[in-house]
């Protein structure tokens, strides 16, 4: 006499990972997807730079960093001002 099957779950599917953003909208004229961000690694720093008004934003950086973050700070360094 042989075994019973087990009746095994298949492995769930992972969810796709999609990537963020590299343009964002500009806070100053609102143009989308106006803004890119150029981060030198190297140095720990990061500019982005809306190419419509020109309006550019500098800040450090660490090894963790992402586009993101910078466009966040640039936002937050905005409405502090304000």
């Amino acid at each position: 006499m042989g075994r019973r099957k087990s009746k095994r779950k298949p492995p769930p599917k992972r969810k796709a990972i999609e990537p963020l953003d590299q343009q964002f909208n500009c806070p100053f004229c609102n143009h989308e997807k106006s803004c890119e961000v150029k981060m030198d690694r190297a140095k720990n720093t990061a500019m982005i730079q809306c190419t419509v008004c020109l309006e550019d934003f500098h800040t450090t950086t660490n090894v963790l960093s992402e586009p993101i973050d910078v466009y966040n700070d640039w936002v937050d360094a905005c409405e502090s001002a304000n």
